[in-house]
């Protein structure tokens, strides 16, 4: 009975809250749905509140995001079926089976964003997105999803599915201000809606998904083509087409109109404007009144556009080179300052709307360099190092074997590190790559701001030579490391955005770290700003010279002439120049450096943005403002080093103590005056003398061990050959032959066994004397010949004997006193072997008679 009771209850406890939650729910859906408008109000629904982007001043409107919307409204059955098909194969593929809501759809995003797989088609069906679109704010709450979710379902109850795919086609954003797909016709082809082909009708289905990424006129046409080929591939899957028709679509050639705009900057602009949606997403900068305050410097932005636009003509004339990009930043807080992708944004048949200044994939050339012998400096390496620039086989690698060759052709022999990044030479870089480290360079390039090398195992020493790809725009802010002495102010494009209410969402903040030491990027400066250094190749006063400005600057050239580069800064401004066509398979004329194609735009801008920062140096405003005079460059520490290659000569002289007579090593026998001194110079490469990852360390116990000793060791001996010939050819005492084979037996003359013997055997020891002269008579022994005798009284020489019999008389002078006395006899051989010996006597002045 009680358990009867207690199921009684419970049931009536559930009938309660069934009720009460079906009249929370009515209630609720009844609230939503009394603010859905009638079908003429969707149309008549306009955007009020645009997002502005102007320059860091907040005085020059560079864009209204939406300022001036374009709508056409047009009924059903004027779209054309492949709109509506294409816009239902992408965006809702069971739109005319579900009710307003797809919960297939919803549980298959939901599993996806589980396993973190890609989602090619959101959980939103079109109605939810017609709704989230016309009615509601963009915020994420929940609130916002429930209130969504029932507009759609009442939204589904009062119209048919062609009303609200109507509503749907003539309501949304395809970009470039145009809302509906009669006015994104018009804007992008310049035709009607009814007009429009398969393959047009299937682009402009691919653009509400991100119409700032996609659109025609920015920078990823190509991932806007991947998206049309896929939206025709799958109305060919849901048959609505053919697989010809499909594979027709593809190949047709589309023909977007210029477009008409205030916009400046544009590609600066349209780069914000990806972020912008990335970030807060794209309803909500539609809506929300942002005021977007970049970086911008108006001036120079207008400079750039105008002296990218005369260099890309006169290119085109004389190198076949189309187009060209810039980007100047300030490297003491990395806000960019100008942007320019291409010679005209607007010539969409040249794809001028393609931004270069941040496509990945450009080869920078030589201009990658830096990175590398800033590797090799923040080891220990002066600059003064030596590097043989002689034609090397540096192994194979892939199939190849790999020998690179310098620009002009020539091997230059031993060069310092200064001359070869200064001249850009190819082959001392490569050894430069090598001694610094593949990983550990492409690490610190990445530690500076270089994002683009990911697969490292496609890179090998050629990436010095720019055989990777990389960003203009990273690789000019990576400079900046340069120019502000190893310190990376990150990226800024932004210096702050409000909303409509003037709150603050976003503000400039500076988050500056160390990279590299400042001795290193000092070393860089000095040789990138050394007019001498590089003068042997690029000559004095070219296009790298700024007259009354220090500046550092690097060029780069791609194989085959695909790119042009030119980099270079003040420790205040630093711009980036290339030059080619954006398509890389066409090339420019053999030749086309980028000390030509790119170097006399930078020299330009630099000189004309000085100028102009020069004129601003009385002005109070948060425009960009450059010191005026330009800062110099601090030299960086000199540091003597002994070792040899790294103190900066290419031999070592090899000090060795050599007896002159038998031509041997000295040893403790030999006499000093028959000891020379001499100097072997000897050369080899550098990995003879350094371990590369230990260069102020000890010689190498066993060089050969270094897997390219051998392959750098045979170029420097054939050399070495070479210049020995020469030298012989010439005869000259200042002229030195190399490697000569030091002597390895010790001096065997002058040993004990072979010394002469001596002995005084007149008079004889303490004899007194009385006479007024002495005869010294001695006996001799020797190996080699007597070469003389030499006598001594009271250690003062009284003569020599040549031959046998080595006797020797003398006269006492009066001025001797009486009393003890020395008698010495040295003798002496032919290879100056010696010995000696020494009496005593006494002399009595009273018996002498002098």
């Amino acid at each position: 009975m009680n358990k009867i009771k207690i199921l009684f209850r419970l049931i009536k406890f559930l009938a309660a809250i069934f009720f009460i939650s079906l009249f929370f729910g009515l209630g609720l859906f009844a609230y939503v749905a009394k603010d859905l408008p009638n079908p003429e109000e969707l149309s008549q629904i306009r955007i009020i509140q645009s997002t502005k982007i102007y320059d860091r001043t907040g005085q020059i409107l560079l864009y209204d995001i939406h300022g001036e919307e374009k709508r056409t409204i047009i009924p059903i059955k004027n779209i054309p079926d492949y709109i509506k098909q294409a816009t239902i194969v992408i965006e809702d593929a069971n739109f005319y089976q579900h009710h307003g809501l797809d919960f297939k759809a919803i549980l298959r995003a939901f599993w996806a964003n589980l396993k973190g797989q890609k989602i090619t088609q959101g959980g939103s069906t079109i109605t939810q997105q017609l709704i989230k679109n016309t009615f509601l704010t963009p915020e994420k709450t929940l609130r916002r999803k429930i209130k969504e979710a029932i507009l759609s379902l009442e939204l589904e109850r009062r119209y048919s599915k062609d009303q609200i795919l109507e509503f749907y086609l003539n309501q949304i954003p395809y970009g470039s201000n145009a809302y509906g797909i009669e006015a994104a016709a018009q804007t992008f082809f310049g035709k009607p809606a009814q007009e429009l082909s398969l393959a047009e009708a299937a682009l402009l289905a691919a653009l509400p998904k991100a119409p700032s990424y996609y659109s025609p006129y920015g920078s990823h046409f190509k991932e806007l083509k991947l998206r049309q080929e896929y939206i025709l591939d799958r109305m060919e899957k849901f048959g609505y087409i053919t697989k010809e028709q499909a594979e027709e679509a593809k190949k047709q050639e589309l023909k977007f109109i210029p477009q008409k705009t205030t916009l400046k900057a544009p590609h600066f602009v349209m780069y914000i404007q990806e972020y912008l949606e990335e970030k807060y997403g794209r309803e909500f900068i539609e809506k929300s009144g942002l005021k977007v305050y970049t970086t911008l410097d108006w001036k120079l932005q207008q400079l750039a556009e105008k002296l990218v636009k005369k260099y890309a003509q006169i290119n085109e004339k004389k190198y076949r080179a189309t187009n060209a990009a810039l980007v100047a930043l300030d490297p003491q807080t990395g806000q960019v300052l100008a942007m320019v992708g291409s010679r005209d944004y607007f010539d969409i048949k040249n794809q001028g709307n393609f931004n270069v200044a941040v496509s990945p994939h450009r080869q920078p050339g030589s201009s990658f360099k830096p990175f590398a012998y800033a590797v090799l400096f923040e080891k220990g390496y002066p600059i003064e190092t030596i590097l043989f620039d002689l034609e090397t086989n540096f192994g194979k690698f892939g199939q190849k074997e790999y020998k690179p060759q310098n620009y002009d052709g020539k091997f230059r022999g031993p060069v310092s590190l200064r001359e070869s990044l200064a001249q850009s030479i190819n082959l001392t870089s490569v050894k430069v790559l090598y001694l610094a480290g593949l990983d550990e360079t492409i690490k610190l390039a990445e530690k500076m701001g270089i994002t683009t090398l990911k697969d490292r195992f496609r890179y090998g020493l050629s990436l010095v030579l720019g055989g990777g790809e990389v960003k203009l725009l990273e690789e000019t802010a990576a400079y900046g490391v340069f120019a502000t002495e190893g310190i990376k102010h990150p990226l800024s494009f932004i210096l702050k955005i409000t909303d409509s209410q003037g709150k603050i969402l976003e503000e400039y903040q500076d988050n500056p770290k160390r990279i590299i030491s400042t001795q290193t990027a000092r070393q860089i400066n000095d040789i990138l700003s050394d007019e001498e250094a590089r003068a042997p190749v690029f000559g004095r006063h070219s296009s790298l010279y700024l007259k009354n400005i220090p500046a550092a600057v690097k060029t780069g050239t791609t194989q085959e002439y695909s790119d042009g580069w030119t980099i270079g800064y003040t420790p205040n401004l630093v711009v980036g120049v290339w030059a080619g066509n954006n398509d890389y398979r066409k090339k420019m004329k053999p030749g086309s450096a980028g000390i030509y194609v790119a170097a006399p735009l930078w020299h330009e801008f630099m000189e004309k943005a000085y100028q102009i920062a020069s004129k601003r140096k009385k002005e109070i405003t948060s425009e960009f403002l450059l010191p005026w005079p330009p800062l110099k460059f601090t030299p960086p520490e000199k540091k003597s080093v002994e070792k040899p290659m790294l103190n900066g000569q290419f031999f070592w002289s090899k000090k060795v103590k050599i007896d002159r007579i038998s031509g041997k090593l000295a040893t403790e026998s030999t006499p000093p005056e028959l000891i020379e001194e001499k100097n072997y110079p000897q050369v080899h490469s550098i990995l003879y003398y350094v371990d590369k990852d230990n260069p102020l360390g000890p010689f190498p116990e066993d060089p050969t061990t270094d897997p390219q000793f051998e392959k750098w060791e045979k170029p420097v001996l054939e050399w070495v050959e070479e210049k020995n010939k020469e030298c012989q050819k010439l005869a000259t005492t200042t002229c030195l032959i190399y490697n000569q084979s030091l002597p390895q037996e010790y001096d065997d003359i002058h040993l004990e066994k072979n010394k002469p013997e001596i002995k005084i055997i007149f008079p004889a020891n303490n004899t007194i004397v009385t006479q007024s002269q002495i005869t010294i008579i001695t006996k001799t022994k020797s190996v080699f010949p007597i070469k003389q005798v030499d006598f001594f009284f009271d250690n003062q020489f009284v003569g020599s004997v040549f031959q046998s019999p080595f006797s020797f008389t003398f006269k006492l002078s009066s001025k001797i006193k009486n009393g003890p006395h020395s008698i010495q006899a040295k003798i002496y051989d032919t290879v100056l072997n010696r010995d000696e010996d020494q009496i005593n006597i006494f002399i009595q002045r009273d018996t002498l008679s002098f």
